[in-house]
């Protein structure tokens, strides 16, 4: 038997390490439990001063054949954009990555839309209503958010030479 056998562990290390497990949880259930204020989230923020939606619109992202991101309206019945191949789109498609990934361990499936939206105090939002995941876009920086904002009626881009040709229904 060696000596480390022999000796019981010290009490003071476990005693601390209870301790911190204890605060932890503490933290992490109290406000939850009334006992520390609420977390505040941007949705929680917005509500707080009254911040009022600007505009909305209901899109589903479809890849074509050829490469390209079909962006539909869903509300309109109409197609907001075609983001062709190799055009710089690829934070667009990150994003849907993430969210499609989300849909995929719920079960379900491509078709219901996202709710793309524009708050009076400048917030961008991608929100998914069948898992209830809200992306603060405005958090990526100026030139990502933009390529949302683009999606919008207020904004309308040029998505490609085919669009300026009047090819494409924007």
């Amino acid at each position: 038997m060696s000596e480390i056998d022999s000796q019981p562990f010290p009490k003071a290390p476990l005693i601390g390490a209870g301790l911190l497990v204890g605060v932890t949880i503490l933290f992490a259930a109290g406000p939850r439990l009334g006992y520390l204020p609420p977390i505040q989230t941007a949705t929680t923020e917005r509500a707080a001063h009254h911040v009022t939606v600007v505009e909305t619109r209901d899109l589903r992202f479809t890849d074509r054949t050829d490469g390209a991101l079909v962006i539909d309206d869903t509300t309109r019945g109409t197609v907001a954009a075609v983001l062709p191949h190799g055009t710089n789109n690829g934070f667009i498609r990150g994003v849907l990555r993430g969210m499609a990934r989300d849909r995929l361990l719920r079960g379900i499936g491509k078709s219901p839309p996202f709710r793309l939206t524009l708050f009076s105090d400048g917030a961008l939002t991608l929100f998914d209503p069948s898992t209830g995941r809200n992306v603060e876009l405005g958090s990526f920086g100026p030139t990502n958010k933009q390529s949302f904002a683009d999606l919008l009626l207020t904004h309308r881009p040029v998505a490609s030479k085919e669009a300026e040709l009047g090819k494409v229904d924007l």
